[in-house]
């Protein structure tokens, strides 16, 4: 009996790892790295200049980004800009904006407005 209740604490661990508590601790700025990676489809993501803003209305951040290995951050220059309703968890994606790029649930490109879904979903199910 004392191994079965040592084996369900060890699966249950990774589970307590992401709680509502430790996402609320989740910063603007992370959240968009998030967004980027789903948007972009990579688990390589190098940030250079951040710019955060959760007092603005919408709240947001911006940054300066690069997906391959081994660049400066003075020679990154893709840029990504997310805004959400909330400075807190749930964030609730608003918009976001890859280079001169927008995505947003208004969108009226068919094709943008379905990115910008797949991301918001892909965050909801991280609950944030």
């Amino acid at each position: 009996m004392r191994k079965i209740f040592v084996a369900l604490v060890l699966v249950a661990s990774p589970l307590l790892a992401v709680s509502p508590a430790a996402a609320q601790s989740v910063k603007i700025e992370d959240i968009c790295v998030k967004v980027a990676k789903h948007l972009l489809m990579t688990e390589t993501f190098h940030t250079g200049v951040v710019q955060s803003f959760p007092e603005l209305k919408p709240p947001g951040a911006r940054m300066t980004y690069s997906t391959r290995d081994g660049v400066e951050k003075k020679n990154m220059v893709d840029t990504i800009e997310c805004q959400f309703n909330s400075a807190k968890a749930p964030f609730g994606l608003k918009r976001l904006c890859l280079a001169s790029t927008c995505y947003s649930a208004a969108e009226k490109n068919e094709e943008n407005k379905r990115r910008f879904d797949e991301v918001r979903i892909l965050l909801q199910r991280e609950g944030l």
